[in-house]
């Protein structure tokens, strides 16, 4: 299997905007995350790109800190990159952004994002910094990401 990006891509660790900061999701994350999309699960079905993925489900605290330990060893092992969405300020997560490989397509990569209800608001400006950020600073030559109104 080809690589996901170039061995000697340096991926980004960080992403800070006036309105969120976006690091690399980790289990130290739990508790916070966990509370950000179990309150947030309508929401976030209704999200663009959501529509016919089976996430979010039911899960207990432990199976959120094992998913979220998949998604750091994914990061660490360059075949995948999860960020964690965090409020500038207090540092609260607020959602999540997600960059995949998208085998068999025209893209390069798969990229979903959410936000919780309470910052609904946030979803198109983090969209669009997101679709910025991927042209500019990432190796992909095209990237699936649904599209925000």
């Amino acid at each position: 299997m080809a690589e996901f990006v170039p061995r000697d891509f340096d991926v980004p660790r960080l992403l800070e905007t006036p309105q969120f900061v976006l690091e690399p999701l980790d289990p130290a994350h739990n508790d916070q995350d966990y509370d950000a999309w179990t309150s947030s699960r309508e929401h976030i079905r209704a999200t663009p790109g959501w529509e016919d993925s089976s996430w979010p489900r039911e899960m207990t605290p432990d199976e959120n800190r094992a998913d979220l330990q998949r998604h750091a060893d994914d990061f660490r092992n360059r075949t995948g990159f999860t960020y964690t969405v965090l409020d500038p300020v207090s540092r609260d997560v607020i959602g999540c952004v997600y960059i995949y490989p998208q085998p068999d397509s025209d893209h390069d990569a798969r990229v979903l994002s959410w936000v919780r209800a309470s910052h609904a608001q946030l979803d198109t400006p983090l969209w669009r910094v997101v679709s910025k950020w991927l042209g500019s600073d990432w190796p992909f030559r095209g990237v699936e990401y649904a599209p925000r109104t």
